[in-house]
C-alpha cells in the first residue's frame, strides 16, 4: 500500500532534499502545495487530513500552527523545527539513541538539530554508561556549512557577502539548541555551545574535548571508543571510526550523504581527548534523518532511499 506523505514546506533546503530522497518511490506518495496553496490554510488542512504522514519543514511557529492545522486527522508527523525537540508528547527522532521501535510506533516525531546529532551521538552512550558525568560543564565547538542558516544565510554567503570566511555565532550563550543537547545526552549541567559556519554550503564537524585526568570515574579514550562501538553495532547509518587521521577536512564540493562518522581521539598518556562528529549538516543533520524516521514510521527498510 502507497503511504501519502504530505510535506509542508517543500520548496525550503531542507524540503527540497526530502523531496530528493522520496522522489521515485513507490512506498510512497508525495503531495505538494503550489505556490497558490503553500500559505492557504484551508489547502493545508486538507492536505493534512489527507495524508498518512507529513513532514514539516517549517519555521517553529508555522510548525505549531501546521499541528494545530492537523488536529483530528489521523496524520503522523515528522518536525523539522525546533519548535517540538523537547516538547512533552513527542519522540526524538534520533532511533540510535531513542530506541528504533520508539521512532516506528510514534505518531509524533521531532527531527534532531543538526549540531545536536553529532553531539548527542557521541555523549549519550558514554554518559549512560557511566563512562563520562552528568554533571561535567562540557564544551562543543562545531563548524558547518552555511546551508544550515536557510535560505538567509544561504544568500549571504554567496551573494550578499562573497568574502565571507568565517562566522561564529550564538555569542548570547543562549542557543536555542542548548535545552536538546543537554536533555537528550542525560547532563544535568547545560553544554557551552560555540558554533561557527564557514564558506562551504554542506557538512559539519562537532568537537567535544575532554579532560580526562580531571573528571571524575572517566573511561580512558580506548574505553570511550569501545563504549561507541558496542552502541551502534549493525548501523548502517553510524561509523564509529578507528583510523587517526591528523586531519578533518570540509570541503566545498562535498557530495550530499547521510552518514554519520564518529572518531575518538586520545592523548598517548590518556590525560585527555576529543570526541569528533562528522556529518552532512542536511543528511543526517535534517533531511536524511526525517526520512529515516519516516521509514521506520511506515514499516519499511530504516536506510530505504538514504545516500550512505
Amino acid at each position: 500500500m502507497t503511504a501519502r506523505v504530505f510535506i509542508d514546506g517543500a520548496v525550503g533546503t531542507t524540503g527540497l532534499e526530502i523531496v530528493e530522497r522520496l522522489t521515485g518511490r513507490a512506498e510512497f506518495s508525495l503531495l505538494l502545495l503550489d505556490e497558490a496553496q503553500r500559505k492557504d490554510a484551508a489547502a493545508r488542512r486538507d492536505a493534512y487530513h489527507t495524508a498518512d504522514f507529513a513532514v514539516l519543514c517549517l519555521p517553529d511557529d508555522a510548525a505549531r500552527e501546521a499541528v494545530a492545522l492537523a488536529e483530528g486527522s489521523k496524520v503522523r508527523i515528522i518536525d523539522s523545527s525546533t519548535a517540538h525537540r523537547t516538547a512533552s508528547g513527542w519522540t526524538y527522532g534520533f532511533p540510535e539513541i531513542v530506541g528504533r521501535d520508539v521512532v516506528a510506533n510514534a505518531s509524533r516525531v521531532s527531527n534532531p538539530g543538526c549540531y545536536p546529532t553529532g553531539f548527542i551521538a557521541l555523549l549519550a552512550p558514554l554518559v549512560r554508561a557511566g563512562l563520562l558525568p552528568a554533571d561535567w560543564p562540557y564544551t562543543v565547538n562545531a563548524v558547518s556549512g552555511y546551508s544550515g542558516g536557510g535560505k538567509a544565510l544561504i544568500g549571504r554567503f554567496e551573494n550578499e557577502e562573497p568574502d565571507l570566511a568565517f562566522r561564529t555565532y550564538g555569542l548570547g550563550l543562549n542557543h536555542k539548541h542548548v535545552g536538546e543537547m543537554q536533555k537528550l545526552a542525560g547532563l544535568s549541567v547545560p553544554p557551552l555551545f560555540a558554533p561557527s559556519v564557514v564558506p562551504a554550503f554542506r557538512g559539519m564537524i562537532v568537537d567535544v574535548p575532554l579532560p580526562l585526568a580531571q573528571m571524575p570515574m572517566a573511561g580512558s579514550p580506548e574505553v570511550l571508543r569501545l563504549c561507541l562501538v558496542d552502541a551502534y553495532f549493525g548501523s548502517k547509518v553510524v561509523t564509529v571510526r578507528d583510523d587517526t587521521p591528523d586531519e578533518l577536512l570540509l570541503r566545498r564540493t562535498m557530495a550530499p550523504s547521510d552518514k554519520l562518522d564518529l572518531w575518538v581521539f586520545g592523548a598517548s598518556d590518556g590525560s585527555q581527548a576529543r570526541l569528533v562528529a562528522a556529518l552532512d549538516n542536511l543528511g543526517k543533520g535534517a533531511s536524511g534523518a526525517a526520512v529515516q524516521s519516516l521509514n521506520l514510521m511506515a514499516g519499511l527498510e530504516e536506510t530505504a532511499g538514504l545516500q550512505l
